[in-house]
């Protein structure tokens, strides 16, 4: 297969919220109360809610900077590339990354929500509500042709998720963000069902995926004093192994036969070593009467999952191993792994080296995805009109210049003054 010929579709990127966005979409009651970014006295755009500051706008929002500048995320919106909060610039970053569809994690909430778990519960619940509504309705909304929504939910309120999931569910999304390991925020274990099986049995009724994004299970994590930061960026993809035995030895996957989990950006690597453990563990330790019926917990795991990763090279050689039907490709614009605006040749390129019919490729790159989150990419956009070919002609225009923070920051001021 050539390059042009792929169908990308991007089960992993993000989103980094603009500052208007809870404007159209907070009762008029609570408007007063939803979060705002303001700028501090340094010049970093911060969002504020109920008093408290809940970190900076632009968390490793770093595409199109030169890599020496990558240690620091950006001051605010004026530092980044317009495709990291406008959707419509957005739309034209994946056109000339040859990208169908993508599927964007929130950013200033956490994965969880949990920057939105503050002391009035009945306000927090209204502004969950009104950041899906965006998300869905204007986000996603805008071109449904081109994303997959995904919804935050109250991790803090069991009855709160699954008012939440249905809601969404009606709107037409069928994807929620959850935390790796819960018990690391406070809450309960994914082994408590009696927390957690209203949320997993409403998830299964109404179809919607659990997505486990790397990040919110750092604290599993123990560093030396003196380690350096390469070994929490490098090992947090391990994380998504105690994620998934959380969730397989716990109630969720033997409980819950059609609850599906996507486990986003840790990567497949840890995959054979884990399902070999476990299934060895399985048959060898018989005296702690653990039940995975007639199957092995192999079995089950590959049941339940999706398995999503930016590149992986020498794993995707045990594709058939890991299981070729649950794998899928992400991109993670526009963060610093992400491949932009290359990612047709990158991708082709690690598919190739592993010995990938065409049979994978689009399995991997598109199909799987699209299967496991009930999209379909061809309902708005011709098969022929969705190839990197086809997209990267309407984003023939792009500028993919790299620039240094400063130079962004510039042009962003230049925008605002023609505007004015």
């Amino acid at each position: 297969m050539d390059a042009d010929d792929l169908i990308l579709v991007s089960i992993d990127d993000h989103v980094v919220e603009p500052p208007d966005m809870f404007a159209r979409h907070v009762p008029a009651k609570y408007k007063g109360e939803a979060p705002i970014v303001v700028t501090d006295d340094k010049g970093v755009d911060q969002w504020m809610y109920q008093g408290r500051p809940q970190g900076v706008s632009g968390l490793n929002a770093v595409v199109s900077w030169p890599a020496e500048e990558w240690g620091r995320d950006p001051a605010g919106f004026a530092e980044m590339r317009p495709g990291v909060y406008d959707v419509h610039e957005r739309v034209r970053d994946m056109n000339r990354n040859g990208i169908l569809a993508s599927m964007c994690f929130p950013t200033f909430t956490g994965f969880s929500a949990r920057h939105l778990n503050m002391t009035r519960e009945d306000v927090t619940l209204v502004m969950v509500s009104a950041y899906n509504d965006w998300h869905i309705d204007e986000w996603a909304g805008s071109y449904p042709d081109r994303f997959i929504p995904i919804a935050i939910v109250p991790t803090w309120t069991p009855e709160g998720m699954c008012a939440e999931i249905r809601r969404v569910a009606a709107k037409g999304c069928r994807a929620v963000t959850m935390p790796e390991l819960p018990h690391l925020e406070g809450l309960p274990s994914y082994h408590d069902d009696d927390y957690w099986g209203p949320v997993f049995a409403t998830l299964s009724e109404q179809n919607v995926v659990m997505c486990l994004h790397i990040g919110t299970g750092f604290g599993a994590i123990s560093m030396a004093p003196n380690a350096p930061i390469d070994n929490l960026i490098i090992l947090a993809t391990q994380v998504s192994a105690m994620c998934a035995q959380d969730l397989l030895w716990g109630p969720a996957m033997r409980k819950y036969p059609d609850l599906k989990f996507a486990f986003s950006e840790g990567g497949i690597g840890w995959i054979p070593f884990y399902l070999d453990r476990s299934d060895r563990h399985y048959t060898n330790q018989k005296w702690l009467r653990r039940d995975f019926g007639d199957k092995l917990p192999s079995d089950v795991f590959r049941e339940h999952s999706l398995a999503c990763y930016v590149t992986d090279k020498t794993s995707l050689k045990l594709r058939h191993e890991i299981g070729i039907d649950i794998i899928a490709w992400e991109c993670d614009y526009p963060h610093s792994d992400c491949f932009w605006p290359d990612a047709p040749e990158q991708v082709l390129a690690e598919l190739n080296a592993a010995g990938a019919d065409d049979s994978d490729i689009n399995k991997i790159t598109w199909e799987n995805s699209c299967r496991f989150f009930g999209w379909d990419p061809f309902a708005r956009t011709p098969r022929a009109q969705a190839t990197v070919k086809a997209l990267r002609a309407k984003g023939a225009d792009v500028d993919v210049s790299i620039r240094p923070r400063k130079e962004w920051a510039r042009l962003y001021q230049e925008k605002r003054l023609t505007k004015a």
